[in-house]
């Protein structure tokens, strides 16, 4: 029988190799070595010293995790789980020998860069020993036996379901409506998105408040425009589904052609305050509208389990739009920012298709637990939750991003993890909304403290 320490403990040798590499990749523990020149120890003679010689005792104790975990899992591990086990052991020892190089040389030429591939690579082993091991002490032969094939089920026509005391009642509840079609809750997080991404852009100083305005101005209208869209085009499924079936147009609290007509307006208002601020903007805007409404809405969800996974785009363009908005041109930090949001999206939403699995079925969509079963998608959510943390590693070395955001983004990784580790364990829907919920919670914490490092610290 699988022992559940061993996971736990895997666990938390990931989330402490992950801390090692964002440490070594901010500025902090870079500048630190310049004052600490020998190896291993030196002496503690500033503050810059004592950095350096706490990351190379935070790197001792993951080390000696990283043996206890291969000594106790072992005999119970499959040979891929062995075999992960053994490359992060094995590399293990190289990564630190690249530190000491790096001592010795200065932090300067292709080391650091090796120094940092090394650390990727080593977490990239030991979370993959880690999904496979929870698919192996978790699994269930759920795929489903026969092809997934779209539910019929007709909805019956009928008039508002709604019903009011007075005019007043119905008046507030259509603009309520109004406002629920573009979809609040995706705006908040998407225009922290771009936030993040114009603070990284701007740094402190470099943005104005018009620039400011226009660009989250814009970018709230086109989420809005979007969400509309998304309403209209899948009005008779909503009806099909649970958690949409109040929503303003499946209730026909809002008439069609008026939220086509509400769509078109907002779209068109978000474009004229992008061109505002420059072509390239106003066109990144106009294909986040485009993806989202069409072809995520029409092409991809419908037809494809990848839909999730593609379509972090949509998700991704506003990091990019928001970098835009400020530079008027791509630049790296804010690639690295949209590739971190878009791996985070099917982390985060394969949570919600767990725990509406039979909803979705009912809708007709084939969302990964319904066409492949709940244990591969819970595998994925590894996967993808440890190539967000692995981006986001990557971002603080690639911008000037210091110790607020490594904290951030190992604290509220490890809390993410641990959330999903304890969903594969319970396997139920509680546990997947709680690891939903944990998946906001690492973003949105994230987001912030990009906007915070770059603008304040």
């Amino acid at each position: 029988m699988k022992r559940p320490q061993f996971t736990t403990l895997l666990a938390t040798t990931v989330v402490g190799v992950y801390l090692l590499v964002v440490a070594g990749a901010t500025a902090t523990v870079a500048d630190a070595t310049a004052a600490c020149t020998s190896w291993p120890l030196c002496a503690p003679s500033s503050v810059s010293a004592v950095v350096a010689l706490g990351h190379r005792t935070a790197a001792l104790v993951v080390g000696l995790l990283l043996v206890s975990s291969v000594a106790i899992g072992w005999s119970d591990s499959s040979r891929r789980v062995k075999g992960a086990l053994l490359a992060a052991l094995a590399l293990y020892p190289v990564q630190v020998g690249m530190g000491a190089v790096v001592v010795f040389a200065g932090a300067s030429g292709l080391t650091p860069g090796l120094h940092l591939g090394v650390a990727v690579a080593i977490f990239t082993a030991l979370t993959a020993a880690l999904a496979w091991q929870l698919e192996a002490d978790t699994g269930r032969d759920d795929v489903p036996e026969e092809p997934f094939e779209e539910s019929v089920v007709d909805a019956e026509p009928s008039e508002s379901t709604v019903r009011f005391d007075s005019s007043f009642d119905r008046a507030r509840a259509t603009l309520f409506a109004y406002f629920r079609l573009m979809k609040p809750r995706l705006m908040w997080l998407l225009a922290l998105v771009a936030a993040a991404g114009m603070s990284l852009a701007g740094g402190p100083g470099g943005l104005t408040v018009r620039t400011i305005v226009l660009t989250l101005g814009g970018g709230v209208l086109a989420i809005g425009a979007s969400g509309t869209f998304n309403h209209v085009l899948e009005r008779d499924i909503d009806r099909r589904m649970k958690r949409t079936s109040d929503r303003p147009l499946a209730t026909e609290l809002v008439p069609v052609r008026n939220a086509l007509a509400f769509g078109f307006a907002l779209a068109a208002a978000s474009l004229v305050a992008f061109l505002q601020v420059n072509v390239f903007t106003a066109t990144l805007g106009f294909v986040a509208i485009v993806f989202y409404s069409v072809i995520y809405t029409l092409v991809l969800k419908p037809n494809t389990v990848q839909n999730t996974v593609i379509g972090g785009v949509a998700g991704a363009l506003p990091a990019l739009i928001g970098w835009v908005g400020v530079t008027g041109e791509i630049g790296l930090p804010g690639v690295v920012l949209a590739v971190t949001i878009f791996l985070w999206t099917p982390a985060h939403f394969y949570n919600l298709a767990l725990a509406y699995k039979d909803d979705y079925a009912r809708g007709g969509f084939p969302m990964m637990p319904v066409v492949s079963g709940e244990t591969k998608t819970r595998k994925h959510i590894v996967w993808y939750l440890a190539a967000t943390l692995a981006s986001a590693g990557v971002l603080t070395a690639v911008s000037d991003l210091g110790v607020f955001y490594a904290v951030t983004t190992v604290g509220f990784g490890a809390l993410f993890l641990g959330m999903v580790v304890r969903l594969h364990r319970e396997r139920t829907e509680g546990a997947a909304f709680r690891a939903f919920h944990a998946s906001n919670a690492y973003l949105g914490a994230l987001l912030v403290a990009i906007v915070v490092d770059s603008l304040v610290v």
